[in-house]
C-alpha cells in the first residue's frame, strides 16, 4: 500500500515519537509498501530514509524548548502534497500541532487516518507552570482523535484515559523493542570499572525534561556503594547537573554504545509520572536489567512488581529509594528478576508489532471505504452536492503533484 507518515518529530531527533517513526518505517520499507514521511523541518534532517521521501514541513522552535518545533506550514500545501501522493492511508504520529493541519488536509481529501496517541502534552502543561492550558489542551486532543479513523494507544492507562475525555475508536497498539542490540550479552565490565569502579550502577535513560521527573533521583545519591548514571540530553540538563552533583551525565547516546551502557547498569529507575508507554523500559528490560517505576502510565503495564522489577506509588520517593536498595543489595534477587525481565520482553519484537500496525491500516482504509459509500449512497448527500475525494481533489486544485518536495516556505 502506499502510505503517508505524518510526524511531530524525526531524525536527526533522538525521542520516543522519532523512534517508534523510524522502526515503522523499516518495516514499510521492508515489507515493499511505497512511503512518504512528513515532518517539521530540522537541522540535519536526512532528505530520505532508506529511499522513502523526507518532506519538510516550515516550523519554528518552541520557545524554552527549541526541540519541539511548531510547524506552519499552510493545510492547503499539506493537502497538496498528500494528492500528489495518493497514499492509500495517512498514519499521524503523536498528533497535536504538525498531525492537526494533516488531519484535517486527508480529510479534506477523503483519506483514511490512523492517530497514534503517544505523548500526554496537556498534562505538561502543569509541569511547565501552565495549568490553565491543560483544559485547551486536552479540546484540542479530542478533536483530532474523534475526527481519526481510528487511534492507536499504547497502555492501558492511555486507553482510560482517552475514553474519560469521551474519545472513542481506540484500539491498543505497543511498541517493539531490539532484544539483538539491547541484550545481558552487551554488558560491560570494562565500561563499569570506569565508570563506577566496585560500586552497582543506578541507570536511567531518556530526555532530560521537566516531565520526566528526573530530580527525583536526588533521593538515591546517598544510597552506600551506588554510583548514578544518566544517559540523555534536553533543555533541563544544566539545572540537573547542578541538582545531581554526584551524578555522571554521559549526554546522548545511540546504537552499541546506547545498548553496552543499559546492559552495564544493575538497575534502571525512571521517575516520570507522565509516560504512556515507556520505551527505555522495555530496552532495559531486554537488557536483563530489573526496572523501579511509578504507578502510573505505561509502567504499570511493562513492570511486573517482584519478577521484573517494582512499582511505587505516584510522588513515594521513599519507596522508590527502598526497592532501588532492595534490588542491589540481593544480588540473587536482581539475578533472578534480570532473567525474568529478558523473557518478558523476548516476543515484543518490532516486526511484530508493526505487522500489526498494517492490519490496523487495513482495518482504517476499509472503514474510510464503508463511510465514503454509505455518503455517496445517500440521497440527502447527493442533494447537497456531496463529492467523493477524488472530485474534491480535482475541486480543490490539488491534483497536480507537487514540483518540489519541501514545504518549508
Amino acid at each position: 500500500m502506499r502510505v503517508v507518515i505524518l510526524t511531530e518529530s524525526f531524525l536527526p531527533d533522538v525521542n520516543g515519537v522519532s523512534n517508534s517513526v523510524v522502526r515503522c518505517a523499516d518495516h514499510l520499507v521492508e515489507q515493499g509498501h511505497d512511503l512518504l514521511i512528513l515532518a517539521p523541518q530540522a537541522e540535519g534532517m536526512p532528505a530520505d530514509y532508506r529511499g522513502a521521501p523526507v518532506v519538510p514541513m516550515a516550523a519554528v522552535p518552541m520557545p524554552g524548548y527549541a526541540q519541539v518545533r511548531i510547524a506552519a506550514t499552510p493545510r492547503v500545501l499539506l493537502a497538496r502534497t498528500l494528492a500528489g501522493f495518493s497514499p492509500d492511508v495517512v498514519h499521524l504520529a503523536s498528533p497535536i500541532n504538525v498531525g492537526y493541519r494533516g488531519l484535517l488536509a486527508a480529510r479534506d481529501l477523503g483519506l483514511p487516518t490512523v492517530a497514534i496517541y503517544q505523548t500526554d502534552v496537556p498534562s505538561y502543561a502543569a509541569r511547565y507552570r501552565l495549568p490553565a492550558l491543560e483544559p485547551l489542551l486536552w479540546q484540542r486532543v479530542k478533536l483530532i482523535h474523534e475526527a481519526a479513523t481510528l487511534t492507536l494507544v499504547p497502555s492501558t492507562s492511555s486507553m482510560n484515559q482517552l475514553r474519560q475525555h469521551g474519545v472513542g475508536r481506540l484500539h491498543h497498539w505497543g511498541r517493539g523493542v531490539d532484544g539483538r542490540l539491547f541484550s545481558p550479552a552487551r554488558r560491560d565490565d570494562a565500561l563499569r570499572a570506569r565508570l563506577a569502579p566496585g560500586r552497582k550502577i543506578i541507570g536511567y535513560l531518556g530526555r532530560l525534561a521537566h516531565e520526566k521527573q528526573v530530580a527525583d533521583l536526588r533521593v538515591l545519591a546517598d544510597l552506600p556503594g551506588t554510583q548514578t548514571v544518566i544517559v540523555g540530553d534536553g533543555p533541563c540538563r544544566a539545572e540537573l547537573e547542578a541538582q545531581l552533583p554526584d551524578a555522571i551525565f554521559l549526554g546522548q547516546l545511540r546504537g552499541e554504545e546506547l545498548a553496552r551502557t543499559v546492559a552495564s547498569f544493575d538497575v534502571f529507575v525512571t521517575p516520570g509520572e507522565l509516560e504512556t508507554f515507556g520505551q527505555t523500559i522495555q530496552e532495559a528490560l531486554a537488557s536483563g536489567v530489573p526496572v523501579v517505576a511509578p504507578a502510573s502510565g505505561g509502567p504499570i503495564d511493562l513492570v511486573q512488581p517482584s519478577h521484573t522489577g517494582w512499582l511505587y506509588a505516584p510522588g513515594d520517593l521513599a519507596a522508590m529509594r527502598g526497592h532501588v536498595a532492595d534490588l542491589l543489595g540481593d544480588d540473587r534477587k536482581r539475578a533472578a528478576f534480570s532473567a525474568a525481565a529478558r523473557a518478558w520482553v523476548a516476543p515484543r519484537t518490532w516486526d511484530a508489532v508493526c505487522a500489526r500496525l498494517v492490519q490496523y491500516y487495513r482495518s482504517a482504509i476499509a472503514s474510510n471505504r464503508e463511510q465514503l459509500a454509505h455518503h455517496l449512497a445517500d440521497p440527502l448527500g447527493e442533494l447537497l452536492g456531496w463529492e467523493g475525494p477524488r472530485e474534491r481533489v480535482r475541486d480543490l486544485g490539488l491534483d497536480r503533484r507537487p514540483r518540489q518536495r519541501s514545504i518549508a516556505s
